[in-house]
């Protein structure tokens, strides 16, 4: 877990005092960001307790990456900050002092083998995630971490501008002098993300952005989305292109998608949901236009002139036909349709300037995209406790000695791909090490 603390704490005369609180530090949620706050704030010897309102820890980590949990990213990180759209600069510290290549050799430690995959995402060899999160699990228990499982938190305990503890929705109170807040935000919610963080960060003078669905399946209104015509289509290593109202380019991605029936899924589109979602905050709840390339490796020129070729080898063929196998049939009648080209149409029939326009659609394919799903439906929620009043070395409050924050329920987020575990991690241990520190010099301080 890296060098050990300056402020390590040990059985000392100061330790044997230390009774009059239950614990040193707790930790309120049991997803990523609160696993590893526990972990590392142990490791420094810290009593701790780590409080989950469901009934079991790790929830959300279990079904992340389609269940097998991706770990991390193997990029630099640089890299890594400009996939993190959401305030990533507010993470440089943290991930220098735990970034990918620790969280990587940290769960290869606990006998987690890791495989690299496509564009560098980190999973278990096991292909589950359950793996993972059983491994945190195991830590925990090793490092006599107190576990409280079903026990929501009503609120966060607030003395003489410091923490002093929480108040569970039962009554009981369990004092402590820094607490961290790693209860995620409002996406996903049956993992037990319902936004609790925010009331409680507010109660210590805190600032909560506006909330924004992002990582999130977009909407459209055409009519082959409406019709259903090409539900459940997945097209791979597309670029699709989202344009302000203006007509001016807002952001490109590229990566695979799928064709829903209420609009589009997929990483690529979930990618683009954080940029639609802050569009529609910028210029209001109005469609944007959004275009998928099918060809990005091909130029236009390139597609007229290999499939013209197609229809002067089979020239007796309808072009419907002539076309299986260059394009996924499915959406072979819709570009024809969006041509102007009838399906039936031979090559003796075929005008060199409709087929040119047929390349374009390739390279353009339009959409009218009226928004996203959900805050609830995201995988990630934008917005939250603003970074401006957390120091991004310790993922320390500015406001309120002792009170910290970790992961989602910050205004911090990136795009799919490992990126936000990423973030989890990498804040949670950082608030989990400078916790248990300041908890250290504050009996240290107090001679309590």
């Amino acid at each position: 877990m890296g060098d050990a603390s300056p402020y390590t704490i040990t059985k000392d005369e100061n330790e044997m005092n230390r009774s009059q609180y239950d614990f040193d530090v707790i930790i309120i949620g049991g997803g990523p960001s609160g696993l590893m706050s526990a972990v590392a704030a142990s490791s420094q010897g810290a009593r701790v307790c780590l409080v989950e309102k469901g009934g079991k820890l790790g929830r959300k980590l279990i079904i992340s990456g389609g269940g097998r949990c991706n770990v991390t990213n193997a990029k630099e990180q640089d890299e890594l900050i400009k996939q993190m759209p959401g305030n990533g600069r507010f993470m440089y510290s943290a991930l220098t002092q735990f970034g990918n290549r620790e969280i990587m050799q940290f769960f290869e430690g606990l006998g987690v083998a890791l495989k690299e995959e496509d564009r560098g995402r980190m999973f278990p060899v096991t292909d589950k995630a359950v793996t993972v999160a059983q491994a945190l699990i195991d830590l925990l228990k090793r490092q006599n971490v107190t576990i409280r499982l079903n026990s929501p938190v009503q609120e966060v305990l607030y003395e003489n501008g410091r923490t002093a503890g929480i108040l569970l929705q039962t009554g009981e109170k369990l004092s402590a002098p820094c607490v961290i807040i790693a209860v995620g935000g409002c996406s996903v919610p049956q993992t037990g993300s319902t936004g609790d963080g925010y009331a409680w960060a507010k109660a210590a003078g805190h600032t909560v952005t506006d909330l924004y669905p992002t990582e999130v399946p977009l909407t459209a209104n055409d009519s082959f989305i409406r019709d259903k015509t090409l539900q459940g289509l997945s097209l791979r290593d597309v670029t699709m292109t989202l344009y302000a109202p203006n007509g001016k380019k807002i952001n490109t991605q590229e990566g695979d998608m799928i064709f829903t029936h209420f609009g589009l899924s997929g990483p690529a589109s979930l990618r683009m949901g954080h940029y639609v979602s802050t569009s529609q905050r910028k210029y209001g709840a109005i469609p944007l236009s959004l275009t998928l390339d099918l060809m990005p490796a091909k130029s236009k020129d390139e597609i007229n002139a290999e499939s013209w070729q197609l229809l002067e080898e089979q020239p007796k063929k309808a072009v419907k036909n002539v076309l299986k196998g260059y394009l996924p049939e499915r959406i072979i009648p819709l570009l024809l349709s969006l041509s102007g080209i009838s399906e039936d149409t031979t090559y003796s029939h075929m005008k060199k300037q409709d087929w040119a326009s047929f390349a374009g659609i390739i390279k353009a394919f339009p959409l009218t995209i009226t928004g996203t799903l959900s805050l609830e439906e995201a995988f990630i929620t934008g917005g939250g406790v603003s970074v401006k009043e957390i120091d991004p070395r310790t993922m320390r409050s500015k406001l309120m000695d002792g009170l910290y924050f970790a992961g989602e329920v910050m205004d911090v987020h990136a795009h799919t791909g490992g990126y936000n575990i990423t973030i989890a991690f990498s804040s949670g241990h950082s608030a989990g090490t400078h916790s248990a520190e300041e908890a250290l010099e504050f009996f240290c301080e107090n001679n309590v």
